[in-house]
């Protein structure tokens, strides 16, 4: 039987599971419920190495085992960021779908623009070298 060896960056949150004489994979009770806890934590916004440390494999029984609370308040900080940027993004939209622009170069000459153009100074690296900065 050839096993997939995951790139080692790839928390192994599993083991291979058996395969029937037609190649299925073959899943116990323990190994679907797994499954249903990793995907769960997945919808919820949590990496795969997050889900490691929370359900703590076994594999790396020196570390200490993620707090499912602590590792939660974080995600919810991120998640109330992002929603804070996205009803940013949502008023800029709605301001330029009503300023009338019909293209940016046009929306970027006038004074009432609601596009929050970059500055020419954020354009340019600090290393002095003209282009967007990375």
């Amino acid at each position: 039987m050839t096993v997939a060896v995951p790139p080692a960056h790839v928390p192994v949150l599993m083991r291979e599971p058996d395969r029937s004489l037609g190649g299925h994979r073959l899943y116990d009770d323990d190994a679907v419920l797994l499954l249903r806890v990793i995907k769960a934590a997945q919808a919820l916004g949590f990496t795969l190495d997050e889900v490691s440390a929370l359900i703590d494999t076994g594999s790396h029984a020196h570390r200490r085992r993620a707090d499912l609370h602590e590792l939660a308040e974080a995600k919810l900080r991120q998640v109330r960021e992002k929603i804070a940027a996205l009803e940013q993004i949502e008023r800029i939209l709605v301001d330029v779908r009503g300023a009338g622009c019909s293209d940016l170069a046009t929306c970027a000459l006038e004074d009432n623009c609601p596009i929050p153009f970059a500055p020419i100074a954020d354009l340019v690296s600090s290393n002095g070298e003209d282009g967007p900065t990375r």
